[in-house]
């Protein structure tokens, strides 16, 4: 394919991760030690997988495979609290490598939530975001930090460089939350005045029919927690969609999900003694430079149903009605 483009579509993917957080500042679910998360999508031939790797300093890895593809990650946040809004910088690096070899990488930029003591909350993406390509082509993005006057905020603006030559062969244009555009060639050597959005091309537009729902949850983030039918049996007992306390928070048993709350807080904090004591992952091993990468098995292990060894973190059994197929909505 072409190499232009591909660096392209790599950075609308980079930014279209952040579409979906426009209005979603809840905090998450903090991961226990060793808790995992699959994602198997055969129609699109996409497999994904993650595991909290480490709980102090909190890091969650992952690995994902597609048609002529892999992608892999660990992140870490670094928080800072100003008063007013909370400033997280992300720590790690994603790596997206084809099968033909040409790699890519980059970090994402700093987010921050603001008015969180009086005010609408509201959430910002700033910073420059640098896509290296190990080919002939990278990229600088970056993303405007919004300010109290600004009547058009999120804008993201960049440009793809020739690694052989330094030349600006296109430039990017959008929304991180709406879409991004490019237009081929170098800007700098445009006319004074020049509007690039009347030669620019669409490379990637957010889905715009999301319904209201609670926490403002995508459709698809929605779909996440679902065990749909014949998948509880194939799971590890340290799958997400097993944990208790965010079972009974999604069927809207608030005093249930509050207990297992607790519970699973006390648990956690066992895990930091597991960690200083040498725990290790189960499905990842930490490189010579400090970032995590798969070993491979999980699948297998799934496709024989052989979770020897793999912990109960949630410590509850799957024969509790929590972690029934009957008690799960659908």
């Amino acid at each position: 394919g072409n190499e232009l483009m591909r660096i392209l579509n790599i950075a609308a993917f980079a930014v279209s991760g952040y579409a979906s957080t426009e209005g979603r500042q809840c905090k998450p679910f903090n991961p226990l030690l060793g808790e995992t998360y699959e994602a198997d999508y055969p129609d699109k031939g996409v497999k994904f997988f993650s595991e909290k790797v480490s709980h102090h300093p909190m890091v969650v890895a992952c690995h994902c495979e597609g048609r002529g593809w892999k992608f892999w990650a660990d992140s870490n946040l670094k928080g800072k609290f100003w008063g007013r809004s909370i400033q997280l910088d992300p720590v790690g690096v994603l790596t997206l490598q084809f099968e033909d070899g040409e790699t890519f990488q980059w970090s994402k930029v700093t987010t921050s939530i603001y008015n969180i003591i009086l005010g609408k909350i509201y959430c910002d993406h700033y910073g420059t975001m640098h896509i290296k390509g190990s080919g002939n082509y990278s990229c600088k993005l970056k993303f405007k930090e919004q300010s109290i006057i600004d009547r058009n905020p999120h804008q993201v603006h960049g440009f793809v460089q020739d690694n052989r030559t330094g030349e600006k062969v296109a430039m990017l244009i959008g929304k991180w939350d709406e879409a991004m555009y490019y237009v081929l060639g170098d800007p700098t050597t445009k006319p004074k005045g020049y509007d690039p959005m009347t030669e620019a091309a669409l490379l990637w537009e957010k889905d715009n029919y999301v319904p209201k729902t609670r926490y403002n949850l995508s459709p698809f983030a929605i779909s996440l927690n679902e065990i749909v039918p014949g998948l509880l049996v194939k799971l590890p007992p340290t799958d997400s969609r097993l944990r208790p306390d965010q079972r009974h928070l999604e069927n809207g048993e608030y005093e249930y999900a509050n207990a297992e709350k607790l519970r699973l807080e006390q648990l956690q904090r066992q895990a930091r003694k597991m960690q200083e004591r040498g725990w290790q992952p189960r499905w990842f091993k930490k490189d010579e430079d400090g970032s995590y990468r798969y070993m491979g098995g999980y699948w297998e292990a799934r496709e024989k149903n052989n979770w020897d060894g793999i912990p109960d973190i949630f410590g509850q059994g799957c024969d509790l009605p929590s972690c029934s197929e009957e008690n799960v909505s659908y």
